[in-house]
């Protein structure tokens, strides 16, 4: 793509003043801005963004100027007095409110049997442009002086407090205090039918949560006390105070991403903020949790101090992954958050970074519509979160606490570069930050390091780890090796090496998962490590890092799949719940062996089951009083275990729970379970009775539910009639369509049916996503359930004509990948498989 030219090189914006009047009911606004900038030197016009604006008039320093638009969403502005220095430009315009899900577009929702509207905005990545000219680039920072003109008798919001409010003509302008310096993707509105509730942080920043009425209030409470205490945990873990003086949290029905750091004025989905205490799991909390204290950590990170162009954007939401864990462990330390951390995001960075092709975590950006293309959130959020733990635990969580409180104190309200970070970091650690970060983020991919001892002797190697067709590499990492054995380096940058040593216990690499490789140790290590893992001696994280590096290096062709059996052998005692989830994990890596082979498949049920018995026979269907949230969690997994086994007493257990309890009562870990369970195992009676419910429902977690059950059946009529939902707005919100489709795509009896419904219907994929951040999930989750040679072939046919489609090129070239290493696991070590499946 060509090269974009910066806008701030020739007019730098520091004072916006934004005058917005909304009609939600004709779906127009107008404005206008006034910008007060600075033009350089190079400058021999004024270029602004402006995108699906009519430019009414255009004013330079008081007098009218001339004006067309140009290539880049430019609105090139002449005037001849046009020379270095100071300027103000008055724009007048007009645009359309859209469906789109970014500039400014509606939320739709009921209440009370009325369907009503709220009015947002998505500004991030650059999408200001689409609602007020401005230059619509991080760099860009300003402070804005914004004003709504909306009709009367709701609820305003912005990124400050209200300066004023007052009516005229019968609507409602509401002007906000003037904000500090910031970049206009972090501008932002949201005005509608909205309630509340308030608390206080310990230094007396205002926390709100809103939502619209259709929400109950008992919802807000765990997301205000998440979020207060984040605040006040990250002033203390930063030294740096909250820049605001409020701090909204805003449920949005209709909303494309997860969440959106807007600075003061955080919006999210309903089903990442609200928390129903009475519909909510365990689970869900959780992800509420981590979502609040992500987008909190942004507010800092990100908001105060901001990249200086999107090929950092990486920077900004790998820290706050980061941070969220870190936040979320002080806020719960019983929820063991460094577990969860290792069972998702390491799962995510571990298997997408394996793939030849995969994108480095530094890339660069040319044209702000190429961030899609690189917002792999494997690698943007989950690899860049672990490499910058891994530089915590290097340097010592003391000069990294040190290191950012000086970048912030350096750099507040101002913009850097990533190497601004680890010199401060550098300076307070006195090692060599840049040298280890750059080969991190410059190379895509991660190594293994194969392990071999003798009585006296270990020895280490290193090579690029990959999972299926790939190049040759001769890449090399500096490893931190966090060894259990003292006698090897901190640092392991070589290709080779070996080191004597007097220790006999079993040799451990990576010790707390806090780099990113893995490790390939020789037999006898192994079995020793296993032996510990039988005797209870290693800890769970230990323990679920093992199996789940175990699963890496079969797909890598580096042991046999016949091998996973053996090993998950030793975790027949197993009781923690996230080692349990890796546990399943490679239980389902043996299912796409079996699928064509009944006898087989009946064996590898039979041993799901039975590995989960002792499991089962414990925690049962029932949580006991007082239960420990673990043993809550962990009970939904031994039950899919259990009833993947297919034993008809407790299929039917399932089936009477549905029978004599209302939805909403449903174990809230276990709903989507039994609803999958009924569906899978009943008629199209139910089938309708859940969409019916999933319809007139307002409760974001119960609809997800449904949705994760309602597409499991087996009715061929069935789900096509789903998949037909899937393109009405009025039942499944354009948001959650993508959710609907990986279900569907996913679902051994509905996936071959799926896959020709993409292919029939891409057209409508287009036209829906094709500007969204959702597009390239389409052909990235269809790659993920596709393991045949005709479906590879299938593939191939459809998607490389749209290769050509940045957005989606580099999705469609890793989804061929993918699918090439799979056919080859299958062919490879098929036979081995179901041979010891049936030798059990």
């Amino acid at each position: 793509m060509q090269i974009v030219k910066r806008l701030i090189d020739q007019y730098i914006p520091e004072h916006y003043s934004l005058s917005v009047t909304l009609n939600r009911v004709e779906r127009t606004f107008s404005g206008l801005v006034t910008i007060d900038g600075v033009s350089t030197p190079e400058a021999t016009a004024i270029r602004l963004h402006a995108k699906y604006l009519a430019i009414q008039s255009v004013t330079f320093d008081g007098k009218k100027a001339d004006f067309k638009t140009d290539i880049h969403d430019e609105l090139v502005i002449t005037h001849k007095d046009l020379k270095p220095g100071r300027h103000i430009i008055v724009v007048a315009f007009s645009g359309k409110i859209t469906d789109a899900m970014q500039g400014i577009y509606p939320c739709y929702f009921e209440h009370d049997g009325i369907k009503k509207q709220l009015l947002a905005t998505q500004f991030e990545s650059h999408y200001a442009r689409e609602a007020f000219p401005c230059i619509d680039e991080p760099e860009a920072k300003a402070t804005f002086d914004v004003t709504l003109t909306t009709e009367q008798d709701i609820t305003v919001l912005g990124n400050m407090p209200i300066a004023k409010q007052t009516t005229e003509d019968d609507l409602l302008v509401t002007r906000f205090e003037t904000t500090p310096r910031m970049s206009t993707y972090l501008v932002a509105w949201v005005v509608g039918e909205m309630h509340k509730k308030t608390a206080m942080t310990k230094r007396g920043v205002e926390v709100n949560v809103w939502a619209t009425p259709s929400q109950p209030a008992s919802s807000f409470d765990f997301a205000l006390d998440v979020a207060t205490k984040a605040i006040d945990f990250y002033e203390e873990f930063f030294g740096t105070q909250y820049p605001l003086p409020k701090s909204d949290h805003v449920a949005l029905p209709d909303f494309a991403f997860g969440a959106m750091e807007n600075w003061g004025l955080i919006t999210y989905r309903e089903t990442t903020l609200l928390a129903e205490p009475e519909t909510i799991s365990i689970s869900s909390k959780q992800y509420v949790a981590l979502v609040i204290a992500h987008e909190l950590a942004h507010q800092w990170f990100g908001n105060l101090v901001t990249m200086r162009w999107w090929n950092n954007l990486w920077l900004n939401e790998s820290f706050a992954t980061l941070m969220e864990y870190l936040a979320i462990d002080a806020i719960h330390p019983e929820w063991n958050m460094w577990l969860d951390f290792s069972t998702n995001e390491s799962i995510l960075a571990l298997r997408r970074d394996s793939i030849d092709g995969v994108q480095s975590v530094q890339t660069d950006v040319n044209h702000p519509d190429e961030i899609g293309t690189i917002f792999d959130g494997a690698i943007v959020y989950a690899k860049g979160a672990r490499l910058l733990r891994m530089l915590q635990f290097y340097v010592g969580n003391e000069s990294f606490q040190a290191g950012l409180k000086q970048y912030f104190k350096d750099h507040a309200y101002h913009n850097t570069e990533a190497d601004d970070l680890w010199g401060a970091i550098a300076q307070a650690s006195n090692k060599d930050i840049v040298g280890l970060m750059h080969a991190w983020l410059s190379q895509p991919g991660y190594p293994v390091v194969h392990v071999t001892r003798t009585e006296q002797t270990i020895s280490l190697s290193q090579e690029q780890f990959f999972v299926g067709p790939h190049s040759s590499s001769d890449r090399l990492w500096p490893i931190p090796l966090n060894a259990s054995d003292d006698s090897l380096p901190a640092l392991f940058s070589t290709k080779e090496i070996s080191i004597a040593t007097n220790s006999n216990a079993p040799l451990r690499l990576n010790i707390g998962d806090t780099a990113h490789f893995i490790t390939h140790y020789d037999d006898v290590t192994l079995q020793a490590l296993l032996a510990q893992v039988k005797a209870g001696t290693l800890n769970p994280l230990d323990r679920l890092q093992l199996l789940d590096e175990a699963i890496l290096l079969v797909r890598g062709n580096i042991l046999p799949s016949s091998r996973i059996l053996k090993l998950i052998d030793a975790y027949r005692h197993e009781t923690s719940e996230q080692v349990w989830t890796i546990i399943f994990l490679a239980l389902s890596e043996l299912r796409k062996f079996v699928e064509d082979d009944p006898i087989a498949e009946k064996k590898l049920r039979a041993f799901s089951a039975e590995i989960a018995r002792v499991e089962y026979e414990r925690l049962g269907w029932v949580a006991a009083e007082n239960e420990d949230e673990e043993d809550s969690k962990l009970r939904g997994t031994i039950l899919s275990l259990t009833l993947y086994g297919e034993a008809p007493d407790v299929i039917n257990t399932a089936r009477t729970i549905y029978e004599t309890t209302d939805l909403d009562k449903l174990d809230a870990e276990l709903r989507p379970l039994i609803i999958s369970t009924v569906v899978r195992n009943g008629d199209a009676a139910i089938v309708d009775e859940l969409l019916a419910t999933y319809k007139k429902s307002s409760s974001g977690e119960l609809r997800q539910d449904i949705s994760v059950g309602i597409t499991s059946t087996r009715i061929p009529e069935k789900i096509n009639g789903l998949l037909e939902i899937i393109k009405d707005a009025d039942i499944v919100r354009p948001q959650d369509a993508a959710r609907w489709f990986i279900y569907m795509i996913r679902g051994r009896d509905s996936r071959d049916v799926t896959w020709q419904w993409i292919r029939d219907n891409w057209q409508w994929v287009m036209d829906t996503f094709s500007s969204g951040k959702s597009y390239d999930e389409y052909p990235r989750y269809t790659a993920t359930a596709l393991s045949t040679k005709k479906q590879l072939q299938e593939y191939i046919d459809f998607f490389t004509p749209l290769k050509n489609d940045i957005a989606l090129s580099r999705a469609i070239s890793m989804g061929i990948s993918e699918i090439e290493g799979r056919v080859e696991l299958i062919e490879r070590d098929g036979v081995a498989v179901i041979k010891a499946l049936n030798d059990l």
